[in-house]
This record gives structure tokens, sequence and C-alpha cells, in this order.
């Protein structure tokens, strides 16, 4: 009688199935992330960015109708600051300084409303307006409203730093 030998195994080998499981494990996991992150994405936000979607859209078109105005108009703003003043310079389209225009204006924080800070522009010299300004640091949005006394309007929006 010959000696028994150990049962021999064959070496693992990588077959088809193993292949189709893998890529199907695969998908599978990559699927199930897709769908945890599109659930937990519409359980925080729905879809819904304003609660008056057709009024905010009205005030676009008002928008876009004031700024196509005010290009045929050629009217231009030019902005500079110092610690103590805002000076707004608007001129027409000739470049010709724009006098007795009537200017309000504001600056907000670029991150939240709080610190609004209402400017009262007075005319200086022939279409240079300043409003005084205390204890500014940081950025700012500015904007200004000019309208004249025949009717023409223009708006000036800028971001202003002050160290």
């Amino acid at each position: 009688m010959t000696p028994t030998s150990p049962s021999l195994r064959r070496p693992f080998e990588i077959r088809g199935w193993h292949v189709l499981a893998g890529v199907s494990a695969f998908f599978a996991v990559v699927i199930a992330v897709n769908v945890v992150f599109m659930v937990l994405a519409y359980r925080t936000f729905p879809g819904q960015v304003s609660v008056t979607p057709y009024e905010d859209g009205l005030v676009f078109n008002r928008r876009i109708a004031d700024l196509e105005a005010q290009d045929r108009l050629g009217w231009r703003a030019a902005v500079s600051t110092s610690p103590r003043e805002i000076a707004l310079t608007v001129v027409d389209r000739d470049g010709a300084p724009l006098s007795g225009l009537t200017v309000t204006g504001g600056l907000r924080r670029p991150a939240t409303e709080a610190g609004a800070v209402m400017l009262a522009f007075r005319e200086t010299a022939p279409g240079r307006y300043l409003a005084p300004v205390s204890g500014l640091a940081g950025a700012w949005d500015f904007s200004a409203r000019a309208e004249g006394p025949a009717g023409g309007r223009l708006t000036a929006e800028r971001r202003l730093t002050w160290p």
C-alpha cells in the first residue's frame, strides 16, 4: 500500500463569476452612496428658492429694463473713498459733469444685513457728490442712485474696502 497523501488543494483562480460579483458589488456600493446623498440633499433643500418667484421675476425684469435705459442715457459714475468720506462723480456720455442730481445711497456688509449705513450725499462741485462716513473698516458693498431733474437715473454699485 502506498501512503495516502494529504488531499491536494488547487490554487485560487479568479473565474468569471468572481469578476461579475466584484463589479456588481462595486456598482451597488456606488449606487447606494448616491441614493443616500440624494435623499439627504432633498431633505435639506426641497428646491424652493423663493416664496414669491413670480414677483421676484418681475423685479428682475424691471432691473434689466433700468440698466438698459441707463446704458442708452450714457451716464457714468466713479467712486473714490477716504477715511472720512465717499465721493461719487457722475458724468454724461461726453464726460461733462452732471449737476443738480438727487443722490441717495448706502453701504452694506457683503455677508450680513447687520450694520447697514445710509449715506447723505451733497453736491460740492459740478458732478461731484460727497457723503461723510466714519469708523468704517473692512469690505462694504456700496450702492447709489442718482436721479436727474429731467428723469434720468443712474445706479452705481461697487465693492469698497477700508483698512
